[in-house]
């Protein structure tokens, strides 16, 4: 018995240190200008897969990340903390990829996997915060989806039983395989990478064939080996554009004083009412 899951994972920019230069001109971010991190609730969804691999040893983990081949450095730390194979998807076509350009990429990258089992992605980006990728690929894949996801409860070939986040609580949700699921970032945290495997991996070199290769390099598909529509990539694939991109800080411009008495209190929730705070 043994599943194949594959786990979408994104380099993204630090965007607790955005400056003046976080923007092209073109309105798509310049990510030269910004530290590069493994985005934060990938590491939460990979975590998941190595659970269930835990549970269900004869498993496979492949990790899947689109981007430029500084994207390689993500693949190799998953494959430190247990994955099995990393694929790069690269091409200068899906440069300036919007939510719908990169989920189109990413389903064809899954459909190229042959039958997979799990689908596992995290809940959003940092550098979109859209979670939109996601729920893109599992209608593009005709898969059904668990969203805001937490805690695998119960894992068989046949399904999955897992506790998603939702506003007032949780919630408990079985699904047949296949499935795509999202992670939340309440879920657990991702395990330390692992000495040997780091030992394994580190000399790992990018290959250009689109072919498996026994983990002796990170595999790079390109538009070409995924049959693209080269239409629906890129640029011109991507009905959404980025006007602007701010960091806002807020700051405290005055302190107000009340009186512990009813109408001063009463008073305060008037003014917090008609700011919409309340």
């Amino acid at each position: 018995m043994s599943l194949k899951i594959a786990v979408l994972i994104k380099q993204v920019p630090d965007t607790r240190n955005v400056g003046k230069d976080a923007m092209k001109e073109d309105g798509t971010i310049n990510r030269a200008a910004l530290p590069a991190i493994f985005n934060p609730e990938d590491l939460n969804a990979l975590e998941m897969a190595l659970h269930i691999k835990d549970i269900i040893p004869d498993s496979q983990v492949i990790v899947l990340t689109m981007g430029p081949a500084r994207a390689t450095e993500i693949l190799k730390e998953a494959l430190y903390r247990g994955a099995d194979r990393g694929i790069l998807i690269s091409d200068k076509y899906f440069a300036g990829s919007d939510t719908l350009a990169t989920s189109y990429a990413l389903s064809l990258a899954v459909k190229k996997l042959g039958k997979i089992d799990l689908v596992f992605a995290g809940r959003q980006a940092i550098d979109g915060d859209t979670a939109q990728v996601g729920p893109q690929i599992a209608e593009k894949l005709n898969m059904p989806q668990i969203t805001y996801a937490e805690k695998v409860v119960e894992i068989s070939i046949q399904h999955i039983v897992i506790q998603r986040r939702i506003e007032r609580g949780t919630e408990t949700v079985k699904v047949s395989l296949p499935c795509l699921i999202t992670v939340h970032s309440s879920a657990p945290l991702c395990r330390f990478k692992n000495a040997k495997r780091v030992l394994k991996f580190k000399k790992i070199t990018t290959a250009e064939e689109h072919t498996s290769n026994n983990n002796s390099s990170i595999e790079v598909w390109n538009a070409a080996f995924l049959e693209a529509n080269m239409d629906y990539l890129g640029l011109s694939g991507s009905p959404t554009k980025v006007k602007k991109i701010e960091n806002v800080v807020f700051s405290k411009k005055e302190n107000v004083s009340i009186a512990p008495t009813q109408p001063e209190v009463d008073l305060l929730f008037k003014e917090l009412i008609d700011s919409h705070i309340l």
